[in-house]
């Protein structure tokens, strides 16, 4: 079996390529093709873990899921977790390689290649069909050598690409003519054609404009996809600011946005309740009226930690609990909560040690070796059944950790808290995605009205409305036909 392979590359970050292969992916399962999931590089702080214990990109997660399927590190080969503006923790085949700055990774993508090349075809001989993610912009100039994960990969593979461009931010025809003439011959012959994502308006207004990128290009436009407002799915990158509008009396969370924080999906079952507004601050003095504070995880634990100090979080934090005010450490959130960061060997960045906010008696001591699992337990405080995944580098230990906060399927104790019942810790993300552990917990802090959201069927309401947008707004037998002309063009070239 050969899978038929479909790219979408996008004219910037955040264009919509990852709802898109989404939609796509979950359109061919309905239609009972055996289809997977692939990006050849990612770059973002959101990761999942796998089954087996490999982490990869947290879009392609989704997209397993809307194949059916259970995720695996071949869907996303190499995955860049961002220490610094400079420098990046390399993951390759869901196992971390080693950090590099941005020049060094530049030379190594020759070595990246044959990785990336290694788990598509893996995943080709499985296969009827692979759409493939692309990053950023093909057509970032600076970064075309040695590409993999744009259409260094296509060419590679020699397969067709689909190019989808954001209306939404104004500026689509410049995006999409301009990224086109950006690329070399070969490049251009194998876009098929193009996808305008999150429109709002009427589509007649548009209409001249398709026409013109059509006859100026000589490619169709696919598909129109609207803005769809009630569409969730689990981002990628930013901080999604976007809140449902919550009700009057509502619970107040504050989550300090810290520069390198990670797996910020953690708190999306929290946007999504109306009984809750969560917001995400950097400034703390903007913070009135809080309930809860939630430190998050944090890809640079010591940097994030100074972070807090230098703008006065510590300070509020402190003020905060002697009012009576409950707190949560996530991940690195739950490290800054001891008494000591130990960094000797210089995992994240610099070696050396950080004092922590000294709320909870434990230390920790970062290694090398990553913590990469899934698991699932039971919260003690309630025996609420808790299911999550624990991505960390790093050891805790002390006397705080002889009041657990959970208990895993295996035994084993978890997190802790506090002996005022005010602060609790726990390298667990996805602590709230259950619901019954979500409104116990929500309950712990001092909610009084908790709505219930379900995460999981939440998550397969996004899905599967992707499926249905691109079912009903994109062209898609016209797509198959050009699918197929590319395909066949393949075989009659020498």
């Amino acid at each position: 079996m050969q899978a038929i392979t479909l790219m979408v590359q996008g004219t910037t970050s955040d264009a919509g390529k990852s709802a898109l292969v989404t939609g796509l992916c979950r359109y061919y399962k309905q239609r009972g093709d055996l289809v997977a999931p692939f990006k050849p590089q990612n770059m973002s702080l959101n990761s999942a873990v796998t089954a087996a214990g490999g982490e990869i990109g947290r879009a392609q997660a989704v997209q397993a899921q809307a194949c059916g399927l259970s995720a695996h590190t071949d869907m996303n080969p190499v995955l860049l977790k961002p220490n610094s503006d400079k420098t990046a923790q390399v993951i390759m085949q869901g196992k971390v390689l080693k950090n590099l700055g941005a020049k060094a990774y530049h030379a190594y993508k020759t070595q990246a290649m044959p990785v990336v090349l290694d788990s598509f075809y893996r995943l080709q001989g499985k296969y009827q069909r692979i759409i493939v993610e692309g990053a950023g912009s093909p057509a970032e100039i600076n970064l075309r050598e040695g590409d993999v994960a744009n259409m260094g990969f296509a060419e590679a593979v020699d397969c067709p690409v689909i190019l989808v461009a954001d209306i939404d931010r104004g500026g689509v025809f410049a995006h999409l003519v301009g990224t086109l003439e950006l690329l070399s011959e070969s490049e251009q012959q194998r876009i098929l054609g193009f996808v305008i994502n999150r429109f709002r308006g009427d589509l007649e207004i548009l209409q001249p404009g398709i026409d013109w990128l059509e006859q100026r290009t000589g490619k169709p436009v696919f598909g129109v996809l609207p803005y769809l407002h009630d569409l969730y799915l689990q981002s990628e990158d930013s901080v999604v600011q976007q809140q449902p509008k919550v009700q009057r009396d509502t619970f107040n969370i504050v989550v300090p946005r810290l520069p390198r924080m990670s797996n910020h999906t953690d708190f999306d079952v929290l946007r999504l309740n109306t009984a809750v507004d969560i917001q995400f601050l950097s400034n703390p003095n903007a913070l009135h009226n809080t309930d809860l504070i939630i430190l998050p995880g944090s890809k640079s634990v010591r940097d994030d930690l100074e972070w807090l100090r230098e703008n006065g979080w510590e300070a509020v934090i402190l003020r905060h609990l002697r009012y009576g005010g409950k707190l949560i450490g996530l991940c690195g959130g739950y490290q800054m909560l001891g008494t000591l960061i130990d960094d000797r060997d210089g995992v994240e960045g610099t070696p050396g040690s950080s004092r922590g906010l000294g709320l909870l008696e434990l230390q920790t001591t970062l290694t090398n070796e990553k913590q990469l699992k899934q698991v699932t337990g039971r919260l003690l405080m309630t025996d609420s059944v808790i299911k999550g995944y624990e991505i960390h580098a790093g050891i805790s230990t002390g006397q705080a950790l002889l009041n657990p906060l959970i208990k895993l399927e295996n035994g084993e104790l978890e997190g802790c808290l506090s002996q005022d019942q005010q602060i609790l810790g726990t390298y667990l993300h996805g602590l709230f995605d259950t619901p019954d552990t979500c409104t116990a917990l929500l309950n712990w802090a001092g909610a009084t009205n908790v709505q219930v959201v379900d995460f999981e069927v939440l998550s397969e309401q996004g899905i599967e409305l992707m499926a249905a947008t691109v079912k009903r707004y994109m062209r898609m037998p016209l797509l198959e036909e050009k699918c197929q002309a590319f395909l066949a063009g393949k075989k009659k070239a020498p």
